[in-house]
Parts: C-alpha cells; structure tokens; sequence
C-alpha cells in the first residue's frame, strides 16, 4: 500500500535475511512481536575556515554511520526473531546479515547490516524482551518511491 501525507510506525516493514549475506530473496523474513524502530545516524563533519572566507567556515558531510534500533518480544518459533535471538551468541561474520526496510511510501532501504542483539531477559513475571541494533555495514542502497515505478 503506497500512501501519502502522515503514517503509524507500522506501515514500515523491514526483513532480515535468515542466511546471513548470502541471503537471496526468498531467505529475507520479518522480525515478528517487534514493538518499536528507530533509525538513526551519525554524520563525520570536517570544517576549516579558509584565509579567502573572511573569517566564514566551510563545511563537507565526510562520514556516515546509521543504526536502525528494534524493541520487542522474544518469540521462539519464528524464523526472523529466532535467527536474531541466535546472534546473541555469535560474533565476527556470523552476526551479519541484509535488510530490506520499504516505507509507505514506495521507497526502500537495503543494506547489509552487523546484528548487535543488547537484551534477552527481565523480571520473572515479565515477557521477555528481544532488543537489537542492525549496525549498517557500508553504504545503503536508498530507492525512492518514484525510481522504483
């Protein structure tokens, strides 16, 4: 469904891919019982101030870092929450995988990512929590809406 004006966070989708980066499509799943995402960045801004610019700064964009953070619930059986809770345990090439992220708008997000798994746990009367980062790892592939036509 494309759409226009404003939007409730769960019109975006995303999928991880169940095999790690060599993941074709039909690999790619979803994260079920997810209750929030975020996506955020960090920008690297090198400034300098030239003698000819009158005491005037420049400034150039040089770096960037993006962190799409997810909360929710830990629920065994499904493939996309399962193959993120086993991330907790892994480390180096065996935490990284892809991501398609599509907006309500037509657009898409794809990268490969590093899987940062932060929480499994809580109180004992508590459900237990699934919290992740998808660390990027290089450059995402932004499609908007109207290339994708």
């Amino acid at each position: 469904m494309i759409m226009n004006g404003v939007f409730p966070v769960y019109n975006m989708t995303f999928k991880i891919g169940s095999k790690g980066l060599t993941s074709a499509e039909a690999d790619m799943v979803s994260v079920k019982d997810m209750e929030s995402f975020s996506i955020a960045m960090e920008n690297g801004t090198e400034n300098w101030t030239p003698l000819d610019g009158s005491g005037w700064a420049r400034s150039l964009m040089t770096a960037k870092k993006m962190t799409i953070s997810l909360k929710g619930k830990r629920c065994i059986g499904d493939a996309g929450n399962d193959y993120v809770a086993a991330a907790a345990y892994k480390d180096a090439a065996d935490c990284a995988t892809k991501v398609i992220v599509d907006f309500p708008d037509g657009a898409t997000l794809a990268f490969d990512c590093v899987l940062d798994v932060k929480t499994i746990g809580g109180d004992s009367t508590n459900i237990t929590p699934l919290e992740f980062d998808m660390i990027a790892n290089g450059r995402p592939v932004y499609t908007p809406a109207a290339e994708k036509a």
